[in-house]
């Protein structure tokens, strides 16, 4: 199994910039983030390829988020910039033990989550 721990989240005022982080034990193929508001469904937000060859946006954080891994070190890093309070929510990181991408904004496709980190924005 794969155990994934995220870190970087905070506080942060609006137009700001964090960096979260999630390690993982073991290698994995795509790996993505989710973010979840409370009351909310989980929504997709960022995935990449194990190469990093292809990576994928929700069209809300398009141009402002940034996804990106280090295989080296078997993490995945999500760079937030210009952050809105709308970005406020528990952030997931999710690993996949299938190299199939193109299906890495569904959290159906994801075997492993982390346990969330939070992350608020102020205005």
């Amino acid at each position: 199994q794969v155990q994934l721990v995220e870190s970087g989240g905070g506080l942060a005022q609006a137009g700001g910039s964090l960096r979260l982080s999630c390690a993982a034990s073991g290698r994995t193929f795509t790996m993505g983030w989710f973010h979840q508001a409370p009351g909310k469904e989980r929504e997709f937000v960022a995935a990449i390829s194990w190469s990093g060859g292809f990576v994928y946006y929700a069209d809300s954080v398009k141009g402002r988020f940034a996804i990106s891994r280090d295989n080296a070190k078997n993490t995945v890093f999500l760079h937030m910039n210009s952050l809105k309070p709308e970005d406020t929510a528990v952030y997931y990181c999710a690993a996949a033990r299938s190299s199939d991408h193109n299906r890495s904004r569904w959290p159906d496709y994801y075997d492993y989550w982390g346990q969330g980190t939070q992350v608020t924005v102020s205005s």
